[in-house]
């Protein structure tokens, strides 16, 4: 069974997006903008360099002596998270809003003075040797393919690797998935590209190995958070361990196996509560299943409305959108959310008539997106200043949970 994959980026929007008054000039919804800017409350550049900087140090000084001991160095790392975890996570959730908007690169704090035991194996033989990662290492071995891919030096890869106890948390009766989607999803826990841990603090999302059709030219990527776990992947998988480097790149160990994400659909239905009345707007218009049909579009975006936003529009306006006199101006209105063809994750935009991915840069970066609604184009403006993206839509409707 092969896996299918649609619109493979949702964001969240606490406000709707409005196209121009002539399309639906029987709706007036007033939106209010915050005049305090989040920018106001930061600390300064130093205070935030010097703050983190001291976490850092600290927290490689305690690394670099486990890992200069005999014992195999993906093993040493996990037990050194292990013991220390819990300070691990509070360092980074501490550290990491205030101090990642400046964290642009090594050079700022140099965090990659500290000297490392030169690796002497590549990542395929730290994680078939380790004890933490047998199943892991199990499962590779069943694609060939995959050993000789991360034996090879073509590029520095990037793996989060899941210890065994993840594979625990695969439920007894779980039925067994086909070869094929295995190996997808260990192709998803492994990045073409060079991500140590510094470079994942201020990243959103980091490119994967997975390419399917249905996102169209670039490959599946992997969102990066920082939240009450500490840094985690995809919102659920908590980096337990750090930069372990092999002489073709790192790993960083990981409490969850990463499962590629599901059409945009099952995501809308998995949370109703934050999108049941989208996903009855959906249904109602008829375009729950265009949306879940690649046939007519390859990738796309959703800047999918939550509950709260369509109470925001009022009893009033809502009641009329989803009555039957109101139903085709709903549509209009649900249609200039979708946009087909064109996938934008917070630092990184694929479009289907283009010959290579385009990396949003630092700073800010514009982009007109068509939407399903015709000849109608949602103004996207993005900001980047270190980890902190702000999203805004036609200037005022901000994005509120990205990726």
């Amino acid at each position: 069974m092969k896996p299918t994959y649609i619109l493979p980026i949702a964001a969240l929007s606490t406000a709707f997006v409005l196209p121009e008054q002539q399309v639906f000039s029987e709706l007036a919804v007033e939106s209010h903008r915050t005049a305090d800017s989040a920018f106001d409350k930061l600390p300064s550049r130093e205070q935030l360099v010097d703050k983190v900087e001291h976490s850092f140090e600290e927290l490689t000084g305690k690394f670099d002596q486990v890992v200069k001991c005999s014992k195999h160095a993906l093993d040493s790392a996990i037990d050194y998270a292990a013991e220390t975890g819990n300070d691990v996570a509070e360092k980074v959730h501490k550290t990491g809003f205030e101090a990642s908007s400046w964290l642009d690169s090594n050079a700022h704090l140099g965090l990659n003075d500290h000297h490392h035991n030169e690796p002497n194996q590549t990542i395929y033989q730290l994680i078939s040797t380790s004890k933490y990662t047998t199943k892991l290492a199990a499962a590779i071995d069943e694609y060939p393919e995959l050993v000789v891919l991360l034996n090879g030096t073509i590029a520095n890869y990037t793996v989060f690797a899941p210890i065994d106890s993840a594979f625990d948390k695969i439920p007894d009766k779980a039925p067994k998935p086909s070869k094929e989607f295995l190996k997808n999803v260990l192709l998803y826990h492994v990045s073409p590209e060079y991500y140590p841990a510094d470079k994942v603090l201020v990243t959103h999302t980091v490119p994967t190995a997975l390419t399917v059709d249905t996102v169209g030219i670039g490959p599946q990527r992997v969102s990066t958070n920082i939240g009450l776990k500490g840094l985690t992947v995809n919102f659920y998988a908590r980096i337990i361990a750090i930069d372990i480097f092999g002489t073709n790149g790192v790993i960083h160990g990981i409490d969850s196996l990463l499962v590629p994400p599901p059409n945009v659909v099952d995501i809308i239905q998995f949370l109703p509560g934050e999108f049941s009345t989208l996903e009855l707007g959906l249904t109602k218009t008829g375009l729950l299943p265009m949306i879940n049909d690649t046939s007519a579009h390859v990738g796309g975006t959703v800047f999918a409305p939550s509950n709260f936003a369509f109470q925001k529009l009022g009893p009033k306006i809502t009641g009329f959108l989803f009555s039957s006199y109101g139903q085709k101006y709903l549509k209009a209105l649900l249609e200039y959310h979708v946009v087909a063809n064109q996938t934008l994750y917070s630092d990184a935009y694929y479009a289907v008539d283009s010959v290579e991915s385009q990396d949003i840069p630092k700073g800010t970066f514009h982009i007109d997106l068509p939407t399903l609604l015709k000849d109608k184009s949602l103004n996207v403006n993005v900001a980047r200043y270190g980890r902190i993206i702000i999203i805004r839509i036609n200037g005022f409707s901000q994005v509120t949970i990205e990726d």
